[in-house]
This record gives C-alpha cells, structure tokens and sequence, in this order.
C-alpha cells in the first residue's frame, strides 16, 4: 500500500538559521532509498501573525510500508533525522497510507 512519512516540524528559535539548514535536510531526503517523491511546505501562521504548533512539514512518499519502514533504517535516515536535530528543533515523524 502506497505510504507516505510526514514530519512535522515545531518552530525554530532561529528560522533563519534553520532554513539554511533545512536546505541539506532537503537534499538528504531526496537520497532515501526507494524514495517516489518529496513535498516540503512551510506552514502559514494563524490568522493574527502568532505561530502554529507547526513551522514546517515535510512528506516523503513510498511505493509501500515496508519501502518506507526500510528507508527511516538505512544510513542515508542519519543525514535527514540528524540534520533536523542539528538544527534544535522537535519533530514528529507519521506514517500513513495514501487513499
């Protein structure tokens, strides 16, 4: 079953410093094995200016569940997940089935 990754991204402290980080978070997704394709999007704030709960999200999409499951366990998943978290922020990664 076709399975995409979703991680989202909480807030930057820093969001410039964090996009020009993000660049190579990027680029190393790009290099997950198995990889169909990647959408990356930058979450607007509320209506009033403040921040939601998420800055950034960033899908990865599979031809299955065991393609993705396999690809967060290769080497190329250090440069993506480290990357993130060389960038101090949290994220939540999900796995969900495209209808």
């Amino acid at each position: 079953m076709p399975t995409k990754i979703t991680l989202i991204i909480d807030n930057p402290a820093n969001p410039d410093a964090f996009e020009r980080d993000y660049a190579d978070v990027q680029a190393a997704a790009r290099s997950l094995p198995k990889l169909q394709r990647v959408e990356s999007a930058k979450v607007w704030p509320k209506e009033d200016g403040t921040p939601t709960p998420a800055y950034r999200t960033l899908d990865l999409y599979f031809e299955s569940y065991e393609d993705a499951s396999a690809a967060v366990a290769a080497p190329a998943a250090a440069a993506v997940f480290g990357g993130l978290q060389g960038t101090q922020v949290t994220f939540t990664g999900l796995f969900s089935d495209i209808e």
